[in-house]
C-alpha cells in the first residue's frame, strides 16, 4: 500500500469516528503504523474530520519528527509510546465517546461482567491515571494501564484502543463504547453479576493464544 493510501485511511477513519459518535469536530485522534518502515501517519492537530484531506495527514517517524503534512495531533507522544511498547500494534484510536468518558470521569474501569470484555479487550479495561494531554507522563500512564490488552480508559479524558489495523482498532473503540453503556445501565439496575474467575482465566488464555489483537 502506498503512503498516500495510508493517509486516505486516516481521513476515512476520522469520518467514521464522527459518524459513530466516537468524536466530534477535531476531538480525538487516530494513527497507523507503516509496515516495514519506522513511520506512522496520524491525524493533524485542529483539523475537523469532515474537512480533513489526505495531504494534511501528518507523516511522522518513531522519534516524533514530522516529515510531511500538517502539525500532528498533540497526542502524538501517546501514540508513539504504544507503538514502541507493542510491536504487533498497527493502529491506535483515541476517542471521546459519551459513556466511556462518563466512566473515565469517575475513575471506573470495566470489570469482566460480560464475556466480550475478555474476548474483545483481553480482560478488565483499566483507567490510566490522569496526566495533562500530550504529556510524556500521560503516554507512560496509558502504556502501563493498557498492558497487553486492546483498550484503556483515560482518566477525565476518553479512551484509547489499538489493533492490527485501523478497522479493527475502530471496531474495538465502538465495542468499548457499547460495553460502557451496558455497564452503566447494569450499575443503575443494582450492579452486574461478574463472570466466574475460571471463565475469565480461560478466555484470557484464548485471547493471548490468538495473538492478543
Amino acid at each position: 500500500m502506498e503512503l498516500e493510501e495510508f493517509r486516505r485511511e486516516i481521513v476515512r477513519g476520522g469520518r467514521r469516528m464522527v459518524e459513530r459518535g466516537l468524536a466530534h469536530g477535531s476531538a480525538g485522534n487516530l494513527s497507523l503504523r507503516i509496515p516495514g518502515e519506522e513511520l506512522i501517519v496520524i491525524s493533524p492537530s485542529h483539523v475537523p474530520y469532515e474537512r480533513m484531506e489526505p495531504e494534511q495527514v501528518s507523516v511522522v517517524d518513531l522519534k516524533g519528527n514530522l516529515l510531511e503534512g500538517l502539525t500532528p495531533s498533540t497526542e502524538l507522544p501517546m501514540h508513539l509510546a504504544v507503538y514502541r511498547a507493542r510491536k504487533e500494534v498497527g493502529a491506535v484510536v483515541h476517542a471521546h465517546p459519551v459513556c466511556a468518558c462518563a466512566l473515565a470521569a469517575v475513575g471506573l474501569g470495566i470489570p469482566p461482567f460480560l464475556e466480550e470484555v475478555v474476548v474483545l479487550f483481553g480482560g478488565e479495561v483499566e483507567v490510566a491515571e490522569y496526566a495533562p494531554p500530550g504529556s510524556a507522563e500521560l503516554a507512560g500512564n496509558v502504556v502501563r494501564a493498557l498492558g497487553r490488552k486492546n483498550a484503556v480508559l483515560l482518566s477525565n479524558h476518553g479512551t484509547l484502543c489499538c489493533g492490527p489495523d485501523l478497522d479493527r482498532a475502530l471496531e474495538t473503540s465502538e465495542a468499548l463504547e457499547r460495553t460502557c453503556r451496558s455497564y452503566i445501565l447494569s450499575l443503575l439496575l443494582g450492579g452486574p453479576r461478574y463472570l466466574p474467575e475460571e471463565v475469565v482465566r480461560l478466555q484470557r488464555e484464548l485471547f493471548e493464544a490468538l495473538g492478543g489483537l
